[in-house]
């Protein structure tokens, strides 16, 4: 885990939670630093510097088009 670096920082747990499912769905290994803390005192976000996502620098491209995708605008069919 001390190879995996952050690829992007959130400031609450429920902003994570898509995220997660899509991830996991692609079965990309993960983990986000300080969730757990800032679940139970979500005040210490600024002080903790916010919940890090953390991934394996080989998974760096796949995993900033997934927050790409997921940054672009709602699309009505």
């Amino acid at each position: 885990m001390e190879s995996f670096k952050t690829i992007a920082v959130f400031n609450y747990t429920h902003e994570t939670v898509v995220l997660k499912h899509l991830l996991d769905q692609e079965e990309i290994p993960y983990f986000f630093e300080n969730e757990m803390t800032l679940s139970v005192v979500p005040m210490y976000s600024a002080a903790l510097g916010g919940i890090k996502l953390k991934v394996h620098p080989n998974d760096f491209e796949e995993v900033q088009q997934i927050l790409d995708n997921l940054n672009s605008p709602l699309k009505i069919v």
